[in-house]
Order: structure tokens, then C-alpha cells, then sequence
């Protein structure tokens, strides 16, 4: 059994700013208190550690990510942090030098496990709110595929298939197929695929690939599928997931941490 917490879209800020009316900065110190409460050390379910699949930041600015490191410092076990279309590789590297990092200076890397491997893919592309995965980063994938045999999870911000919410499909990962044809002859090792970027909580099959996204810390996206030009929002509550791997089974809880109704014996 090996468990960890997938959080994601934290939308963070410089200290004191809020966006569209929450702190996003006070939202991510509740998760933290609630994740070292209930899943360090000690407790009745610790986790390995915390994986954050993008939008760190909301405007990728040096004094929002050394607000982010502040806060996270708070977790009593590792993480690990990947871009999303919000944030700014060159000030992520500034302000987390010690996070992975490939050869040609994406924020990518693939974390060793008893129950596989964690591939974690920068899909943050310049100029444009949708993700990609360029030949370098593909070859990059490709490669530490080809150095495994076991089974492997993947992690990306970017969603690479359409869910139907259309501003946000829009803008999801442009090149689909390319992602696909490196992954299609280790497929049946694939035990399952976290994405975020639709601060939504959803689950799936992509290409016979099981998936599963969650809601932010920050603000959130409605559930809303008629065509519009700009991405309903809402403020739906703020979500972690507990993930919990075992031989036969990925189990993925998402958790309100926000929630006050408490618990009760059934």
C-alpha cells in the first residue's frame, strides 16, 4: 500500500493579493494544515509525499513563488511541483532550484518508487494558455520509458482530450497524438494518468489510459457545457486528493478540506 496527496492549481500570489475574491495564499495554508494533520507522520494515513500537477502562481511573479515556498515549507513530507500555463519556468527555477529539472531545462522528472514510477511532464508552452509537449520533452519521455519495465504513473497540468467544457478545451494539450504514439507500446504498464489545469473534479479513460483531475485550492471551474467564449467560474469548495496505490488497485479520494459539517457514526 503506498499512499500520496495530488493537489493542483493553486493560483498563488503575492502576499496580500486576492483573486476574484478569495486569498488563494490562505486557501493552500488550510490544505497544508489539513494535509499535515491528517497525513504526516503519525497519522492513521501518512502519505509519501505531495505532487502539485501546475498553476502554482496566478501571474508566475518571483514574490508569489517565494510566498508559494513559505506555505509549502508548512508540508511534513516532500514535494514535488510541476508548471502549469500560469506560471514562469525561469522564476520557478529562481525560487525551487532544488525541484527536477531535465537536461534541457524543463521542469520534468521521474520519481522512483516501490509501486513504479512517477513521471511528471512539463507541458507550460510561452505565448499561448494551452500546453504542449515538444519533441524535446517527448524524446525526454520516451527515453525514460525505454530505461523501465515496470509500471509508471503520469502526471501532466495540461488535459491531453477534450471534457466538454469549451473554453477549457480550447485550450488543452494541442498535440494529443504525438503524447499518445510515445506512450502506446508501454500502455498496458500504465496504471493511471493526473492531470489539472480544469479545477474540476473528473475521472475517466483517455485512449484506454484511466484518468483523474480534481479542484483546485484557488478558485474553481463550473460545470457548465454549453459553448462560451470564457471559462465559467465558481467557487465550488477547495479539494485535495488522498491517492492510495496498491497491487490491484489506484483509489483516488478527493477530500473538501474546507468543510466544516464534521463526521458522525453511521
Amino acid at each position: 500500500m503506498f499512499d500520496f496527496i495530488h493537489i493542483t492549481d493553486l493560483h498563488i500570489l503575492p502576499a496580500g493579493e486576492t483573486n476574484y475574491g478569495l486569498d488563494p495564499a490562505e486557501r493552500l495554508r488550510m490544505a497544508v494544515e489539513s494535509i499535515a494533520l491528517r497525513h504526516g507522520p503519525g497519522s492513521s494515513t501518512p502519505a509519501e509525499f505531495v505532487i502539485v500537477t501546475g498553476d502554482l502562481t496566478h501571474h508566475g511573479q518571483p514574490e508569489a513563488y517565494a510566498q508559494l515556498r513559505t506555505i509549502l515549507e508548512g508540508l511534513p513530507m516532500p514535494f514535488h511541483l510541476m508548471l502549469g500555463n500560469h506560471d514562469e519556468r525561469e522564476h520557478f527555477r529562481a525560487a525551487f532550484p532544488e525541484q527536477g529539472f531535465d537536461a534541457d531545462g524543463f521542469v520534468q522528472q521521474v520519481i522512483e518508487t516501490d509501486v513504479g514510477l512517477f513521471i511528471l511532464l512539463d507541458t507550460k508552452t510561452a505565448g499561448t494558455h494551452a500546453g504542449a509537449l515538444c519533441e524535446k520533452r517527448l524524446a525526454w519521455l520516451a527515453a525514460r520509458l525505454a530505461e523501465s519495465e515496470g509500471p509508471f504513473f503520469l502526471f501532466l497540468h495540461h488535459p491531453p482530450m477534450p471534457v466538454g467544457i469549451s473554453r477549457m478545451d480550447r485550450i488543452q494539450l494541442v498535440n494529443p497524438a504525438d503524447l499518445a504514439a510515445v506512450l502506446a507500446p508501454h500502455q498496458p504498464r500504465i496504471r493511471h494518468m493526473f492531470h489539472g489545469h480544469l479545477h474540476r473534479p473528473l475521472a475517466g479513460s483517455w485512449r484506454g489510459i484511466p484518468f483523474s483531475s480534481i479542484r483546485g485550492t484557488a478558485h474553481q471551474v463550473a460545470l457548465d457545457l454549453s459553448e462560451g467564449e470564457t471559462a465559467p467560474g465558481s467557487h465550488e469548495p477547495a479539494a485535495y486528493a488522498l491517492v492510495r496505490v496498491t497491487e490491484d488497485a489506484v483509489i483516488v479520494h478527493s477530500h473538501d478540506y474546507l468543510d466544516q459539517t464534521g463526521s458522525f457514526d453511521l
